[in-house]
C-alpha cells in the first residue's frame, strides 16, 4: 500500500533576545501541488521577513511567553521557515488541504495581519 504524501509546514517564534520556539503543521496533499509552488506562494503571502499572526491562519501559536513571562520588546509574529515533503500523518485540526491552507494565508495576507500587543494578550487586556 502506497503511503499518502503530506506536506510539513515549519515555523517559529523569534523573542526579542532571539530565543526561539518551534512548530509544524501538516498537511495533506491530494491534488498534489508542488512543493516549489507551494513555497513561492507562502512566501509571496507573508511579509517580506516572511511573518504571519498564527491565529489568523488558524495553526497553534507557539509562543515562549505563554507562561507570562512577557516583556514589552516581545512582539506577536510568527516566522515561515520552510515546506517539506512528508509521509507523516496530518496534523492540521481542521483536516485542510495545504491548497486550502494557502488560500487561506491568501486570503488573510490580502486582508492584512492584525497585530496586537503581547502583553494584553498574555494579561487578557483588551487593546
Amino acid at each position: 500500500m502506497k503511503m499518502s504524501q503530506t506536506i510539513k509546514f515549519t515555523y517559529l517564534y523569534r523573542d526579542a533576545g532571539n530565543s526561539k520556539a518551534w512548530g509544524e503543521v501538516v498537511f495533506s496533499n491530494p491534488h498534489p501541488l508542488p512543493l516549489t509552488d507551494i513555497d513561492t506562494r507562502l512566501r509571496k503571502a507573508f511579509d517580506m521577513e516572511c511573518l504571519f499572526i498564527a491565529n489568523q491562519i488558524q495553526i497553534p501559536e507557539v509562543f515562549l511567553y505563554a507562561n507570562g513571562d512577557v516583556i514589552p520588546e516581545d512582539h506577536c509574529f510568527h516566522e515561515f521557515h520552510s515546506v517539506e515533503l512528508s509521509t507523516d500523518e496530518t496534523t492540521d485540526v481542521n483536516q485542510r488541504p495545504i491548497k486550502v491552507f494557502i488560500e487561506q494565508v491568501e486570503k488573510e495576507s490580502k486582508q492584512g495581519w492584525r497585530a496586537f500587543n503581547a502583553i494584553d494578550k498574555v494579561f487578557g487586556r483588551r487593546v
